[in-house]
């Protein structure tokens, strides 16, 4: 079995996949990292205005380490995983 990505997958554009691939990152980053990323937002120096910028902005630079061949199956199979549900 070919673990290629699927044609619909395939006819997405590059930056399709990656705003689909960050969306994915920082939900499961929030999922994994929350009770952590409470403690930071609970903290003294927790500046809404800033901080929160300066979050999500330090989570997104984690889907760096990510070929653009990974991102593509990543969102390849959490298509499929939705769609048989």
């Amino acid at each position: 079995m070919s673990s290629s990505p699927e044609p619909q997958q395939q006819q997405k554009s590059q930056k399709q996949v990656d705003a689909e691939f960050t969306s994915y990152y920082l939900q499961r980053a929030t999922q994994e990292f929350g009770e952590a990323l409470d403690a930071v937002r609970s903290a003294d120096d927790f500046k809404p205005d800033s901080s929160i910028a300066v979050l999500i902005s330090a989570l997104q630079q984690g889907t760096g380490m990510f070929s653009e061949e990974d991102k593509r199956a990543i969102i390849c199979s959490e298509g499929a995983a939705r769609s048989s549900k």
